[in-house]
């Protein structure tokens, strides 16, 4: 046993180095060492991000986004104990699943590494990851559900900056300002991967973390509304609506492999998304619980938090700093996708940025497209948690882990072991199959059929391609004053 375990540790330390050394590796060919002997740029302090603190801040950036302002509108529906508590389940659960996944992206590198397959110009994704470990059955539910996910969170960032907008200038309506919006987010395709987003991942945080803070002190500051009521939970069809979009806001992590393979050591990932998280915590707990207690239930009509807090200079900052950073999301969710699409027209290992920027944009269009026709902010957020988040994150990562190490020798030769706070296999078979039950019935089953009742009455009761989706009524102009006198004669 003692040289076969020596021979693992040479292997994960072999596998160590040629990661770094192939990690550094930039789009243009250049690897770290050889920026660095140039002395220090500026273009290596904003450009060049392999660090865990640089997956720290891609992962919480990308975790909170435009979630921050709808889930106000969640505890409206879930009350405010059900809120916090399910925030937490769902925050752990997201970490564990996350977990999860790097540890079959470690498994899947090793494997490859053995067989000498080199990475140097080629990003790995989760659909790949799948295919190397549980074959093409596999590969195609991760590519589907993945791309499906990311569709349609690109979409809710681009019609979440066109609600944000309209708060501070309503000259012109939502749709309007989502075609703006989506000539301005296309601008994304010019950035070559994970390994770029340095600078953004960072600004991005901070201004979620404004944002989130303002919200919370707004709320104080205003006190409650006259009359307030907190109703919440009256309806289950609201409930597990409510539910699922706390659900669908830990579930940020189908760029995870992404986010690993831009690192230069994925191995330090594993604890990296649950920090994420106990950050995004002191962020989601206080903005949403303060929202919530000031004006209760009527965010029930107000899926935007922005809404309800009377306009100032410190709320149109918070929009500002939001709609940046929703740009920076639609980045994120985009990415991956430029990825597969790159690999399936024979685009990816180009050199030529401007080249590659040019084949992605057929990505573009039909993200601007479906936010034009359905622009529900809030309602979509359920439905895309429900029937996308619930596979793609939580049940698909869960039954891989079991699959892959289902036999004693794939367990003998784990590149990971188990995690010490559960030290045993069946620890962990047990806590996947908890995974998979619950978000099967509640996330998936209970979620998709209050999402999709709530989305249904959305379209119903707005239409598709909603000129200005839950904006407020003009007001009737007064009657003119010589009509007034006529009626009293």
């Amino acid at each position: 046993m003692l040289p076969q375990k020596q021979a693992e540790e040479a292997i994960v330390s072999r596998s160590s180095s040629t990661l770094k050394d192939e990690l550094e590796q930039d789009v243009d060919g250049k690897g770290e060492d050889e920026e660095t002997a140039h002395g220090f740029s500026m273009k290596n302090l904003l450009w060049h991000g392999g660090s865990a603190w640089d997956a720290w801040f891609s992962c919480a950036s990308n975790q909170v986004a435009q979630v921050l302002l709808t889930l106000p509108y969640s505890f409206s529906q879930l009350g405010m104990l059900s809120g916090v508590i399910l925030q937490l389940f769902y925050g752990f659960m997201g970490s564990w699943t996350a977990y999860l996944i790097s540890v079959l992206y470690i498994e899947y590198r090793s494997r490859k590494e053995k067989e000498n397959v080199s990475f140097k110009n080629h990003v790995i994704q989760w659909f790949e990851v799948l295919d190397g470990l549980l074959g093409p059955y596999w590969k195609a539910a991760g590519l589907a559900f993945n791309c499906t996910f990311l569709l349609f969170g690109s979409v809710i960032q681009l019609i979440a900056c066109a609600s944000n907008i309209y708060y501070i200038n309503d000259r012109l309506d939502k749709r309007t300002w989502t075609y703006i919006f989506g000539a301005c987010c296309a601008t994304t395709v010019f950035i070559p991967s994970f390994h770029n987003y340095r600078i953004w991942s960072f600004l991005g945080l901070g201004m979620t973390t404004y944002t989130a803070w303002y919200l919370t002190i707004a709320a104080v500051v205003h006190g409650q509304v006259e009359g307030v009521t907190h109703s919440g939970p009256t309806k289950l069809v609201l409930y597990f609506t409510g539910a699922t979009n706390i659900l669908y806001t830990f579930g940020g992590h189908a760029v995870t492999v992404e986010i690993m393979h831009a690192m230069w050591k994925p191995q330090k990932f594993k604890n990296i998304y649950l920090l994420a998280t106990v950050y995004v915590f002191t962020l989601t707990l206080p903005s949403a619980a303060a929202v919530y207690w000031a004006f209760g239930d009527q965010l029930l009509t107000h899926s935007n938090a922005f809404a309800l807090l009377p306009k100032s200079g410190w709320r149109d900052a918070a929009v500002i700093l939001m709609l940046i950073h929703q740009f920076i999301t639609f980045g994120f969710a985009c990415t991956p996708l430029y990825f597969v699409w790159e690999k399936v027209i024979g685009m990816h290992d180009a050199k030529s940025i401007c080249l590659r920027a040019l084949a992605r944009l057929p990505v573009v269009i039909p993200i601007w497209f479906l936010a034009i026709i359905f622009p529900f902010f809030g309602p979509i957020n359920s439905a895309v948690g429900a029937l996308l988040v619930s596979f793609t994150v939580y049940i698909i990562p869960a039954m891989a882990h079991m699959l892959t190490y289902r036999t004693p020798s794939a367990r003998q030769n784990a590149a990971e072991k188990p995690p010490f706070f559960l030290p045993s296999w069946t620890a962990m078979y047990a806590v996947n199959a908890f995974v998979v039950g619950w978000v099967l019935v509640v996330g998936f089953g209970l979620g998709g059929w209050a999402s999709m009742t709530n989305f249904v009455r959305q379209v119903d009761t707005f239409g598709l391609f909603a000129k200005c989706y839950q904006c407020p009524k003009p007001q009737p102009p007064p009657a003119p004053a010589p009509q007034m006198q006529q009626h009293h004669h």
